[in-house]
Formats: structure tokens, C-alpha cells, sequence
């Protein structure tokens, strides 16, 4: 009987073995399953600085053509900054690490039958050659297996209000709980239980860290009212405790929150009265699963007049920028010489 069980594990490694490539760190991969872009590609051989972009925000949260134009913008904020952008999406059932400008073209028209994809849902759109963008959990857990360290998108998902009753709690967080890579965002949505969600965080054992802030940051405003015990001043300090964390076999992300700026912030007040109104809508129509999300985001737009959309533009710029940043300067640490630069002292290892 024992013999039995062990030829039937030995079957099982062996028909497992294949798909540890699918998950390859390195360009170099065989797989037929990821994709790389030829700059993506020479960025991650060179050890170069990577900055990983989501693609939900193109294909459910943006209208055509603002959401291809933000997506080009996102990409130039970070070429200009000294990195290269790697957006991740599905496209026909290949993970694509880079994307082109008419691959990001094809995620953004309308009715293009554009799954959302989150953790769950990669192999399935994988199988079925469909085509998926990218959900906050997605885009960190394809990054981090290709050796990408530092993800910028607008705000992450959380724990959902009543979510105490719904068990409604975003795949976001235990995939940065199981991810080695830095997550550059604007705090969770607004729209979400903020309290619980940091809280959850602290339960994961996810280091959040505020940005020139000792605030959670509340998405479409800066403040919230929930202080955060670990606050860098730039981004070297946040490369440093990135480094730091992978150094030391942390297998948890850090969460890097950005303040939005002032002159970008959104009324508190009137933002969370759309909220109230916008979650009582979708309670009555029945709005559930990752169709809540969308849902609550395009009516808070409605109800502010478009001044929640403003706010979103801006804090998903200044959080390239933000993302870059510390890209560059995690790729220093790691021993990566600039263009321009003298290399003067060892990098450290990066095999973590």
C-alpha cells in the first residue's frame, strides 16, 4: 500500500513538473504560455529597472479612448524615469509581460469580450485562449514570478464594506501576503471598509508603509484617520526596505502608499455620501462579485460629476512616477550601473 502511494506522488511530481516553467523567473523561458516584449525582455536579462502596470484599469475602468491614453501615459511616465513599463495582460490565452501599443489598443475598445482576471482565474483564461486584463492580485503574482519587484497601480482592492457579513474580501491581500514585490498605490479604494482592510494587512503580515506620510492614505483624499506605523521619506528608503524584506526571505510584499496630491485630492465629504448612495444602488439591483467593484466606481464618478475620475487620473500618474522611482533605486541596490554612471560599490544578491 505504501508503495502504491509513493508511485501514485512520483505520477503526480511528474505531470506537475511541466508547469513549474509556465512560472519561470527568467525571459529565457521556453514556456509558450508567457510572453515578453523585446524591451521587457533585455530589461529583466540586464537587471535593469522594471515597473509592472495593471490592465483592468484599461479594460473596466476607463472608458475608450481615455483608458488607452492613460495606459500610453503610464508607460512614457515610466520610460521618462529611467524604467521600463512591463503592462501585464492575457491576451488569447498567452500572459504577455509588455504589451503593444495595438495590444493595449485591442484591451480598450469596447465590447471586446475582455475578461477581468484575478489570481483564480489566470489558468482558465490561460486554457481557454481568451483574453483577460489584469486584476491588482493578477498583476502582482505574474510580476513577481518574472522577477519583477515593483508594481504601480491606482488603489488596491480590501476588505468590502459589511464584509464581516459578506466574507467579501479582495484576493488582492493574500496575494501581497505571498508576493515579493513592492505595490505602489494610493491606499485601498475608498469605497471599501478602509479600517478592516488595514487591519486584515497587519493580520497577513504585509509591511505598509506610508509615503512622506504617517496616514493610510484614503484613495480619492489623503487623509483617513488610520495612522501607519512604517513611513519612508523618498525612494531610496523605499527600495531599501524592499530590498531589506527580500534579503531577509520576507515572503510578504510591501505595500507603498501615496498620498494623492493636494491640488488633486477629491471632497471627502461628498465622495463618501456618492459611496453610501452608490452601495445602496447596488445592494438593490443586486450587484455582487467582481462586478461590485466597476459598479461602485463608475456611479461614485456619476455622483461626483466626474471629479472622482480626476482624482483617479492624477493618483495613478503620480504613482508611476512614484513606482519608478524606486525602481530605479531598488535596481542600484541590486547592482544594476545606469546608463551615465559609475559603478562604485558591490549590489547585493538577488537571487531572493
Amino acid at each position: 500500500m505504501e508503495e502504491r502511494s509513493v508511485r501514485r506522488v512520483d505520477r503526480v511530481l511528474h505531470h506537475l513538473q511541466p508547469l513549474d516553467s509556465l512560472v519561470s523567473s527568467s525571459p529565457t523561458s521556453n514556456s509558450q504560455v508567457f510572453s515578453y516584449t523585446e524591451e521587457v525582455s533585455k530589461a529583466l536579462k540586464e537587471g535593469a529597472p522594471v515597473v509592472a502596470l495593471e490592465s483592468t484599469v484599461i479594460s473596466h475602468g476607463l472608458p475608450y479612448p481615455d483608458n488607452v491614453a492613460l495606459a500610453r501615459e503610464m508607460e512614457s511616465i515610466v520610460r521618462r524615469g529611467g524604467a521600463t513599463p512591463a503592462t501585464i495582460a492575457i491576451i488569447q490565452g498567452q500572459i504577455c509581460v509588455g504589451l503593444t501599443d495595438a495590444q493595449l489598443e485591442r484591451l480598450g475598445r469596447p465590447n471586446g469580450g475582455v475578461v477581468k482576471v484575478s489570481v483564480r482565474d489566470i489558468a482558465a483564461t490561460v486554457a481557454q485562449h481568451l483574453d483577460g486584463a489584469t486584476t491588482v492580485a493578477a498583476t502582482s503574482f505574474i510580476a513577481a514570478k518574472c522577477g519583477i519587484r515593483v508594481f504601480a497601480t491606482g488603489g488596491i482592492g480590501g476588505v468590502h464594506r459589511e464584509g464581516q457579513v459578506t466574507m467579501d474580501i479582495s484576493a488582492d491581500l493574500p496575494t501581497l501576503a505571498d508576493s515579493h514585490i513592492c505595490v505602489v498605490c494610493a491606499g485601498a479604494k475608498s469605497i471599501l471598509d478602509l479600517p478592516r482592510t488595514l487591519e486584515y494587512l497587519e493580520t497577513l503580515g504585509v509591511c505598509v508603509a506610508g509615503y512622506k506620510t504617517r496616514e493610510f492614505p484614503a484613495f480619492f483624499t489623503r487623509h483617513s484617520g488610520l495612522p501607519l506605523e512604517c513611513t519612508v521619506q523618498d525612494a531610496t528608503q523605499a527600495a531599501q526596505l524592499l530590498h531589506t524584506s527580500m534579503t531577509l526571505g520576507i515572503r510578504q510584499g510591501v505595500l507603498l502608499c501615496v498620498p494623492i496630491a493636494p491640488e488633486h485630492e477629491a471632497d471627502g465629504k461628498r465622495i463618501e455620501e456618492a459611496t453610501r448612495q452608490a452601495l445602496d444602488e447596488a445592494n438593490r439591483k443586486g450587484v455582487v462579485g467582481k462586478l461590485i467593484t466597476p459598479f461602485l466606481l463608475s456611479r461614485v464618478n456619476e455622483l461626483t460629476q466626474g471629479l472622482s475620475k480626476k482624482a483617479n487620473l492624477a493618483l495613478l500618474k503620480q504613482n508611476a512616477s512614484v513606482a519608478t522611482a524606486v525602481a530605479v533605486q531598488l535596481s542600484k541596490l541590486q547592482g544594476h550601473q545606469l546608463p551615465g554612471e559609475t559603478k562604485s560599490t558591490p549590489g547585493y544578491g538577488t537571487s531572493l
